[in-house]
């Protein structure tokens, strides 16, 4: 009975986390959209101001769901569970001190790469925060940073690392293969941002080839990335016309 049960709740978990990835954020966008301009008789009538805090909210959750397809993974039986891609909690003290010195010694790097490689005009202006002059603009901010640093660390190193090496790419070669990854969906910010997420890329996934930890990576990634938001608005009057 309980292999039953088991059973439903792994097909259970399944289809959520298909539907997760094709229709169902369609579906919650579309009931936004509903309720934002209810339809009264054939005539559409906005009666509430604004879902602009909803729309984020349902993205930054929906943007998890990858994340969500590899834990799904590797729980099965025979993966190795949690541990196998670093993402467990048996060492939060240590995960957590590792996190915070990447994001020192990555942080003040990787600002002086993004300041030269806009001066010298390889880079675009990144704006790295919400919609600013909201009361939830750094909530959203924390909640956006948190699932970029979840989807990109647990994906791009943990789990590719992972299966990479499972098909008996050389551990480098992974290394190489997850950072040249994260440098090109970086290059909408030119050539600057593709150079530092790549060197970020090699330094990451180098740290979660010796110790096999995500956790400190997804620490440090958050960090960063609610970091470049704070200077962001701390600087933003002299960034006009972004403010």
């Amino acid at each position: 009975m309980r292999a039953e049960t088991s059973r439903r709740v792994r097909v259970g978990e399944e289809i959520l986390v298909v539907l997760s990835l094709s229709l169902l954020e369609s579906a919650a966008f579309a009931l936004i959209s509903l309720l934002e301009a209810p339809v009264d008789r054939g005539v559409v009538v906005a009666t509430f101001p604004s879902f602009d805090l909803a729309r984020q909210v349902v993205s930054i959750g929906f943007g998890l769901a990858p994340v969500w397809l590899v834990l799904y993974l590797v729980r099965r039986p025979g993966e190795g569970g949690l541990t196998s891609i670093g993402i467990d909690g048996r060492r939060p003290g240590p995960d957590l001190v590792w996190g915070v010195a990447l994001a020192a010694a990555i942080g003040a790097a990787g600002l002086g790469v993004y300041v030269a490689a806009v001066n010298l005009g390889m880079n675009r202006l990144v704006v790295p925060v919400p919609p600013l002059g909201h009361w939830w603009t750094f909530p959203i901010l924390v909640l956006g940073s948190a699932q970029n640093a979840l989807l990109e660390e647990v994906v791009v190193v943990g789990y590719l690392v992972t299966r990479l090496e499972r098909m008996r790419v050389a551990p480098w070669g992974a290394v190489v293969a997850s950072s040249v990854l994260r440098g090109a969906y970086h290059l909408y910010q030119g050539w600057g941002g593709f150079a530092g997420n790549l060197a970020m890329g090699l330094v990451l996934a180098a740290f979660f080839l010796r110790t096999r930890r995500t956790w400190p990576l997804v620490v440090a990634h958050f960090l960063l990335d609610v970091g470049a938001g704070a200077l962001y608005v701390a600087a933003c009057p002299g960034l006009d016309p972004f403010c």
